[in-house]
Order: C-alpha cells, then sequence, then structure tokens
C-alpha cells in the first residue's frame, strides 16, 4: 500500500509518518504542498493521501480538485486545522473522503483510514 502525507509542516508530516507505521505499508511518500503532491500522485498513484487544507503554491481545495481530476476514486482524508464546518462539508462536497481536524491521535488516524480502505 502507498501512502502521500500532504502539509506544509514537516514536523505534522513526520507525525503522520510515524503514526501510519504497519506492516501493510510499502511506501510513504511526503509533499509540502499541493503542487508537489499532484506531481508525485501522477507519477505513483498512492492508494490513501491525508491533505492539509492551509499550504503555500497550491492550497489543499485546489490539490483535491487536481488529485480528483487524475483519479476521480482516490482515497484522500483532510487533515486540517481548520474546525470551521463549512470548511469540512465543502471538502466532501468536492470530493474528500474524510476529515480529521489537528491535533489528531494515532488511533483515530489509523481508524479513519482503514474506514476509508473499506468503503
Amino acid at each position: 500500500m502507498k501512502f502521500l502525507i500532504v502539509d506544509d509542516s514537516s514536523v505534522v508530516r513526520l507525525a503522520i509518518e510515524r503514526d501510519l507505521e504497519t506492516g501493510q505499508i510499502a511506501e510513504i511518500d511526503q509533499a509540502a504542498d499541493g503542487v508537489e503532491a499532484v506531481r508525485l500522485y501522477e507519477e505513483k498513484k498512492h492508494d490513501v493521501i491525508t491533505l492539509d487544507i492551509t499550504m503555500p503554491r497550491m492550497d489543499g481545495l485546489t490539490c483535491l480538485d487536481n488529485l480528483l481530476n487524475i483519479n476521480p476514486e482516490a482515497k484522500i482524508l483532510i487533515i486540517s486545522a481548520l474546525r470551521d464546518r463549512p470548511t469540512a462539508l465543502l471538502a466532501l462536497k468536492r470530493g474528500a473522503s474524510g476529515f480529521l481536524c489537528k491535533p489528531i491521535n494515532p488511533d483515530e488516524l489509523r481508524e479513519a483510514i482503514e474506514l476509508l480502505l473499506n468503503d
């Protein structure tokens, strides 16, 4: 299984990677912004993507649209510090598979990804 972690914070990317380390994951890539995420996804077609909303160069909602244009079936979990309900609903309406608010704990993350994969 291939994962792509997209967040402008290297601390958050490393924390998510650490929380995901299991035997099921063959590869984890990281991107610091939406532009890099789209390039990596075009190249590797990851099974699951975690995606922040607020990032430089290309924000998460624009990135979400681009990723879904590449693959409408992409499994994308938004992980954002934006706690407002309209942002979460907008991301889900635009095709995100799920939404978690930062800070997240490892159990919450694994549960959300398990739900994504079993959907």
